[in-house]
């Protein structure tokens, strides 16, 4: 075990605020790793990425994206079928890309934390 992880179950005070985050988002919606960061006032993009990806999967990590658009590396099948029965927006791939992956269109599927101050008592 890393010291990371601290005893067995228990998750940094880090992580469980970032985890709480990802929760938050509603359905259709995404946030960057930096606006997860953001949100909370602590860390950046990176951290945040680092805890989703150790402990993310009990979470909607799929609505916690790169600010890009870009699907999740190893992950995009599976992230894509999330966003197709969530109606998240997405954009068609570009023939310069190969056309095979859509992006996540993050000018309307980009969330503000706008409820907040209900959801987060």
């Amino acid at each position: 075990m890393s010291e990371e992880s601290g005893a067995a179950g228990e998750l940094p005070e880090y992580a469980e605020r970032v985890l709480e985050v990802a929760e938050l988002i509603p359905s259709g919606r995404v946030m960057t790793y930096g606006d997860v960061a953001e949100w909370l006032g602590d860390g950046g993009p990176r951290q945040v990425g680092r805890v989703m990806a150790l402990y993310g999967g009990a979470v909607p990590w799929w609505r916690v994206v790169r600010s890009d658009g870009v699907l999740l590396p190893g992950h995009e099948l599976r992230a894509l079928e999330h966003y197709r029965t969530e109606g998240t927006p997405l954009r068609q791939a570009s023939r310069a890309s190969g056309g095979n992956l859509p992006r996540l269109d993050m000018r309307r599927a980009r969330w503000d934390g706008g409820q907040r101050a209900e959801s987060h008592t």
